[in-house]
């Protein structure tokens, strides 16, 4: 997804820099990059809840979500 889009669901620039213990220019610069794989690790569940499960982790993560949030694994 889309780094801008991701920051605009979460409230723009400067509520994710506080939600990331960051700067704001900090988190501009990722929306002309990408958000660093940590933050968005951080940021997933919150972006989550704010698109009412439009994107989950799942969807961001789909390869290593397990491992990431091991209680989103589907017992077999």
């Amino acid at each position: 997804m889309n780094p801008t889009a991701i920051i605009n669901i979460l409230g723009g620039a400067t509520k994710v820099a506080k939600l990331c213990g960051v700067s704001v220019p900090a988190v501009s610069m990722w929306q002309k990059s990408d958000i660093p794989r940590d933050k968005l690790i951080f940021l997933a569940a919150t972006l989550e809840r704010e698109t009412n499960g439009l994107i989950t982790r799942k969807t961001l993560f789909p390869t290593t979500y397990g491992v990431i949030w091991p209680e989103l694994q589907t017992k077999q």
